[in-house]
């Protein structure tokens, strides 16, 4: 029940499994050696939890969901360091939920367009 209440309600959560037990949050970012996240269980007022899931919305509504959310909203985020956990990638199972990898970001290459404008001489 609670896992469907979290993809339908904040598809923004990810359910994640480490070390033998099991995470609730937002992954910032996770490389071949680091997964960082938002440990949704650490933050204790009911009142910060609103406020903690109010900007994972905006993230998820509002960002192309390739930048981390404390690259998207990093006036807001620093609030909520307490909570931030670092764990070695190799040990963490993705149960449920978004990742997030800078260095995708890096490998996509943009293909532009040079458009030249030339005037025309007045006769």
């Amino acid at each position: 029940m609670l896992r469907k209440d979290i993809e339908e309600k904040y598809p923004f959560i990810s359910l994640i499994q480490y070390g033998g037990k099991e995470y609730v949050g937002i992954i910032v970012n996770q490389d071949q050696y680091i997964t960082s996240v938002y440990d949704y269980s650490l933050i204790k007022s009911m009142r910060d939890k609103k406020y903690f899931l109010e900007l994972g919305e905006i993230w998820w509504m509002e960002s192309n969901r390739l930048l981390p959310i404390t690259i998207f909203l990093q006036k807001h985020m620093p609030y909520f360091r307490f909570c931030l956990k670092n764990m070695n990638t190799k040990d963490v199972n993705i149960l449920l939920g978004p990742v997030v990898n800078l260095g995708a970001i890096q490998n996509k290459r943009i293909k532009r367009k040079s458009i030249q404008m030339i005037r025309k001489p007045k006769k």
